[in-house]
C-alpha cells in the first residue's frame, strides 16, 4: 500500500513539474511588444508616436506597407486597449463599391471601404485589452493579416 501510494506521489510530483509555463502576453500597453512580434516574423517595425495623435508602428509585408495602429488609448495616447492592421491602396481608385463589398461579403476577419480620398482599405482589429494575450495568438493574427493582405490586394487588383 505504501508503494502505490509513493508511486503515485511521485507521479503528481512529475506531472506538477511539467506544468506550462505562463505563456508572455502582449498588451497594447507595450507597443515595444508588438513591435518585437512583428520582428520575429521577419517583419520591419518601426514605432512612432505624433505628437497629439494615435502612435502606431510602421511595417511591410511583401514590399506592401501596413500600420498597427495603437487604439482605445487614455487622453495622452498611452495605456491603449486595441491594434488595428491598417493599409490603404492610393493606385486603385477605380475599384468599385461593388467589389468592396464581395470582399466584405465573403470573408470574415478584416472589413474594407474607401477611405475619404476614394483609395480601398484593409482593416483588422485585435483587442488586447485585460492585460493581454498570449504572443502565439497575437503571432496567429499577424499571420491572418498578411494571408488577408495578400488576398484583397489579388481581391482589388483582379489576380
Amino acid at each position: 500500500m505504501l508503494n502505490k501510494w509513493l508511486g503515485t506521489l511521485a507521479t503528481a510530483a512529475m506531472l506538477m513539474g511539467a506544468a506550462p509555463a505562463h505563456a508572455e502576453l502582449i498588451d497594447a500597453k507595450n507597443p515595444q511588444l508588438v513591435a518585437d512580434l512583428l520582428k520575429s516574423q521577419a517583419l520591419p517595425a518601426e514605432f512612432k508616436s505624433p505628437a497629439g495623435e494615435t502612435p502606431y508602428i510602421e511595417s511591410a509585408h511583401n514590399s506592401q506597407k501596413f500600420l498597427v495602429l495603437l487604439m482605445n488609448c487614455d487622453d495622452a495616447k498611452r495605456n491603449c486597449k486595441t491594434i488595428q492592421f491598417y493599409m490603404g491602396y492610393n493606385d486603385a481608385k477605380k475599384t468599385s463599391l461593388e467589389k468592396l463589398n464581395d470582399w466584405n461579403r465573403e470573408k470574415r476577419f478584416a472589413r474594407a471601404y474607401r477611405d475619404k480620398e476614394g483609395d480601398p482599405v484593409l482593416e483588422m482589429d485585435v483587442d488586447l485589452d485585460f492585460n493581454g494575450i498570449p504572443r502565439e495568438n497575437v503571432g496567429e493574427a499577424v499571420n491572418t493579416w498578411k494571408a488577408l493582405m495578400e488576398a484583397f490586394q489579388a481581391h482589388i487588383h483582379g489576380k
